[in-house]
């Protein structure tokens, strides 16, 4: 009875841990998509902001790039 129960023990640990390194090996696929999103006119308007006042950019080049963001010519 009890090298029954040695030998269960051993069977299901074995089974168990062959479970999880095959199911670490079958799901290593390429399951994951990564979707580039992009920035909302609210971020690009924060962002350019940012570079106004940090003096990257000037008075003039923020006017044309504010208006292009907003006319949703972000490009």
């Amino acid at each position: 009875m009890k090298k029954l129960l040695i030998c269960s023990f051993i069977a299901l640990v074995s089974t168990t841990l062959l479970t999880g390194c095959l199911g670490l090996a079958l799901g290593t696929g390429d399951k994951s998509t990564t979707i580039k999103q992009e920035p909302t006119v609210g971020q690009q308007l924060v962002d350019l902001q940012k570079a106004h006042a940090s003096g990257a950019i000037t008075d003039a080049e923020y006017e044309t790039q504010k208006a292009k963001i907003l006319n949703g010519n972000s490009k």
